[in-house]
């Protein structure tokens, strides 16, 4: 009895140690993996030995100390990629302004004259939940949703965003048809949300446009329904995941 449950206490403890490790090995990505170099030219560094960057890789660009407690943040590679991509946008989307760090990038460093639309629900706003989608990821949306002053707020780019407190579910897309270059889905992540986000994100998108989605993530419990949305998405159009990150991407053309 002594040894069965030594093995067992074992077994956990190596689940716990290797968790990430077995989900990546039970749940694999679904759609093809790929460098940053491939998503743009934007991203080639200098010919050489060394993938040394080029000029056009130096961004204007911050961290945010993780005891700084801000919650629902990108990595600062998916920050980073996406910023690069700002400076080739003159009009940018954003599912999802939570703290404002990816909007406050994009400001930062694209064309003076970009314009940057993101959308949020104001504190304490109810939203209703179908019975079968993730419940983390409905928590989720309260817990992000606490901000009304944001990073790019009182700044000298604040006039570039555009912020709108309003339930995804219910804007209305027709004013951005065919006219955004970048569109960031990072909102709501149950199933229902990530769907209607995207279907309207696709209606939205310039004829070379990107969209991403954040949270791709394999196993992982509050992304379960973009996983399984994306997944199911990638059978039609052309989808990527994006090494070393959560980010999934589609380029139109």
């Amino acid at each position: 009895m002594f040894y069965i449950i030594l093995i067992i206490v074992n077994l956990i403890v190596i689940y716990l140690l290797k968790r990430k490790d077995i989900k990546k090995a039970l749940y694999k990505k679904k759609i093809p993996e790929i460098s940053i170099e491939d998503i743009h030219p934007i991203f080639k560094t200098r010919d050489g030995k060394f993938k040394f960057p080029t000029k056009k890789y130096v961004t204007n660009f911050f961290v945010i100390p993780d005891d700084y407690n801000v919650i629902g943040m990108t990595s600062d590679k998916e920050a980073w990629i996406l910023t690069m991509l700002s400076k080739i946008s003159s009009k940018i989307f954003e599912f999802g302004t939570c703290s404002g760090k990816t909007s406050y990038l994009m400001a930062l460093n694209s064309p003076e004259n970009t314009s940057i639309t993101t959308l949020t629900l104001k504190p304490d706003s109810e939203v209703s939940k179908n019975s079968d989608e993730s419940k983390s990821a409905h928590r989720n949306i309260s817990s992000e949703s606490i901000y009304e002053e944001f990073m790019f707020s009182n700044t000298e780019v604040e006039n570039k965003v555009d912020v709108r407190f309003i339930n995804s579910l219910e804007f209305d897309e027709n004013e951005f048809l065919g006219k955004c270059d970048l569109i960031f889905i990072d909102g709501g992540h149950t199933y229902s949300i990530v769907k209607s986000d995207t279907e309207k994100a696709f209606k939205m998108l310039s004829p070379n446009g990107f969209i991403f989605w954040h949270d791709y993530v394999p196993g992982k419990k509050s992304s379960a329904d973009v996983f399984k949305y994306v997944n199911e998405l990638s059978q039609n159009k052309k989808i990527y995941s994006v090494k070393g990150t959560s980010l999934a991407y589609y380029q139109n053309g």
